[in-house]
Formats: structure tokens, sequence, C-alpha cells
């Protein structure tokens, strides 16, 4: 890796987000990597370099509306930017944006990593041959994003019934509803949902969701996406 030097000459690592999938969401992911970096002072913690860019289109509209506006060129520029300004490799918290994780990686010469290798294998490492219940937008099934890493992992996965309920609640929670009254009722049902379908775990396959994680109840573990990838970002950049 080409690691940047702090005021005493020490290597370190610089970690680039293509962010702003959504603005909320890269927030979260932040704080998530700060919580899991072993730290005794500011110079301890993760060298972050963050595009948090609301701009990009839609992914929704792409993927679900017949939108005619692709995110990928607008990803891939984020994906220069960011390698021009010295990061070690590119992290984007944003399940749904990994249908374009291509266009990132192949405008970039270092690594882009992809958020559903590292969900699924934290789910693989603690519940073998598991049937994972899958929290996110119906774009993600429709792409079918988490299918293509599960026969080599030995997992099974499960959705909602009711996707349309849990699209409504993603975009509660881009507009900022974020109370138990406005998205707490749908979101738990959809986790009840995927517990009638004898899911062994639940992964939260939409940053959105794991802003509201704490609307859940405790039933069944719970596997942040965003917390996976902030967690191998801090044992990377710390080690």
């Amino acid at each position: 890796m080409r690691s940047s030097h702090d005021a005493s000459g020490a290597e370190h690592i610089v970690v680039g987000v293509l962010g702003g999938m959504g603005p909320d969401a890269t927030v979260a992911f932040m704080q998530q990597v700060i919580q899991a970096t072993p730290a005794e002072d500011d110079i301890d913690h993760v060298h972050m370099v963050v595009d948090n860019n609301p701009k990009v289109p839609s992914r929704i509209k792409a993927l679900l509306e017949g939108g005619d506006v692709s995110p990928g060129p607008a990803i891939a520029e984020m994906a220069q930017r960011l390698e021009q300004s010295g990061c070690d490799f590119l992290v984007m918290p944003c399940n749904t944006a990994h249908y374009y994780w291509q266009d990132a990686q192949d405008a970039v010469s270092i690594p882009v990593w992809h958020i559903v290798e590292r969900t699924l294998g934290r789910v693989a490492a603690h519940w073998p041959g598991a049937r994972v219940g899958m929290l996110c937008s119906p774009a993600l099934r429709k792409i079918g994003l988490y299918e293509g890493f599960i026969a080599a992992r030995g997992l099974s996965l499960a959705y909602p019934q009711d996707e349309d309920a849990m699209l409504e609640v993603i975009r509660s929670v881009k507009k900022g509803q974020v109370s138990d009254d406005a998205v707490g009722g749908a979101f738990r049902q959809a986790a009840a949902d995927l517990v009638a379908q004898e899911a062994d775990v639940l992964v939260l396959a939409c940053t959105e969701l794991s802003i509201i994680s704490h609307l859940l109840d405790d039933r069944l573990p719970i596997v942040d996406s965003v917390e996976a990838l902030a967690v191998s970002v801090a044992q990377a950049a710390t080690q």
C-alpha cells in the first residue's frame, strides 16, 4: 500500500470513503470506524479522506424506477479523486451502490473493498450455514447483490414479503424521520417476517437501516453491514 507519513515520519494507511449515499449513513460509518479503533489520542485514529457527495444520481431511481441517469460515472469520478488524494484503498458505505462497484474499481489502480464480502464474511464466521434474513432495499434483491456471494460461504437468504414497506422505511430515514412512531412498526414487522421464515441472523444491508438499528428487538442476532465494514477498516488501518 502507498502509506502516508504523519508528523513523526511514521507510515500510516489512508482510507478513501465514497460517501453521501446517504449523508447520514456516511457519518454513521465514520463514527463506527472511530468506535472500532483502539486509540488513546487523536493520532491513533484512522486517516480517512471522505467524499460525502449526495449529488450522486439516485440508485433507487436507476434500479427500480427506470431512471436514465446511471450513478456509475459519478461513483467512478469520486474514486479517481480519492485515489489522487493519496488513498491506499476505498470503501463505499452503501449496499445498493455496490451494483456500480465495478465502475469504481475499473477507474482506479487501488483496491475498492466490497461491503458484501465483509458482511457475509462475518456471518459465515459466526453462524456457519446460516439462513440470513435480509433487511434492505428491494433494489438489493432485484440486482441479486448478495446472491453472488452466498454459495461459497454455505449460506442462504430470506427477504421480507412486504418489500414496499421496507422501501418506505428507508425513504423516511433519508428524510430524517427516524422516530419509533415514524418507522419502528414497519421495521420490526419486516424483522418478524424474517423470524417466521426461520432466519438465523438478520443483516442490515442498507446503511439507512443502520441508523435505526436500535428500534429492533433482540429475538435474533444482527449483523450491521456498516459496522462490519467499519471494523474491517479499523483493523486494516491500525495493524
